[in-house]
């Protein structure tokens, strides 16, 4: 995987961040989301680099590689703004003050709170099956509940530990050969180790709480996304099923939007990397 990448850790802060990255050009910044790392990149990266891009694969912290502080009472320590200062450094620390970046699932969370908090940094925002938190919650309905009930399990104290931990591999499914060897054995390690578990696990808890508390405040303040935004989701998930229109809830959020639907299921760098590739090079091409 990542041919002619370099990686390793980086420093910034508190955390250490685990980051692939390689090629030249525009500086690209891609986010993993749960459980994988940033192997899950790993069509999609080189795909870029050909295009004529820097690309960054970092694991988010807690997850893969990446270390950060301890789990904090108020979940803070694994907030999205917490994730996405990081980010922010470890672009920095490799030269790129301002940057692309795509992020799906819950990297699509941390993607949301850099442009937010970092608009100076981010010229373009790709998001990939992901919405708001807030508005996830505020559409909490029985349909919501029956298929995304993780959500509220992961949020208990201690309990998911204790399941998940009891046997990773039974919890944590993955298809070496739809996802790649080598990204099936990375996402195998990362998962079956418990630091790495609490951390995903506080990321969830940081959502329902903590991060919860700054889209409200966002919204309350009429903050909006003022870079060009692209959202992307896999037809074959259940984000349009649950919601209809992604990007009808999304335009209260972003003021130069576009979008659409990907052939896939939800992992979809690794499942559909010409497509996604291809969707990407072509907004990150775009004027910002």
């Amino acid at each position: 995987m990542f041919e002619g990448f370099e990686a390793g850790p980086i420093q910034v802060g508190e955390t250490s961040v685990f980051v692939r990255h390689g090629g030249e050009g525009p500086p690209v910044l891609l986010l993993h989301g749960h459980p994988r790392t940033s192997a899950t990149w790993h069509r999609v990266a080189p795909r870029l680099v050909e295009r004529g891009f820097t690309v960054v694969c970092p694991d988010l912290r807690g997850y893969g590689r990446s270390r950060g502080p301890a789990p904090a009472e108020d979940h803070s320590a694994h907030s999205k703004r917490a994730v996405a200062g990081d980010m922010a450094a470890v672009m920095r620390s490799l030269g790129h003050s301002r940057f692309a970046l795509a992020g799906h699932d819950r990297g699509g969370a941390v993607a949301l709170r850099l442009a937010l908090d970092h608009p100076g940094a981010v010229s373009h925002a790709a998001i990939v099956d992901c919405l708001p938190i807030s508005e996830h919650l505020s559409r909490v309905g029985t349909e919501f509940a029956t298929q995304w009930w993780h959500w509220f399990f992961f949020a208990q104290p201690d309990i998911p530990e204790r399941v998940i931990n009891a046997d990773p591999d039974a919890w944590y499914h993955g298809d070496p050969e739809s996802m790649g060897r080598e990204n099936h054995d990375e996402f195998r390690e990362a998962t079956r180790n418990p630091d790495v578990v609490r951390a995903m696990l506080e990321d969830y808890r940081a959502g329902l709480t903590v991060d919860l508390r700054h889209e409200e405040a966002d919204r309350a303040a009429g903050l909006r996304l003022r870079c060009p935004t692209l959202v992307l989701w896999s037809l074959r998930d259940d984000l349009e099923d649950l919601y209809g229109d992604p990007l009808a809830i999304w335009r209260d959020w972003a003021d130069d939007l576009r979008g659409h639907g990907i052939d896939s299921g939800h992992h979809v760098a690794e499942e559909a990397p010409d497509a996604l590739a291809e969707a990407l090079g072509g907004f990150f091409s775009s004027p910002s």
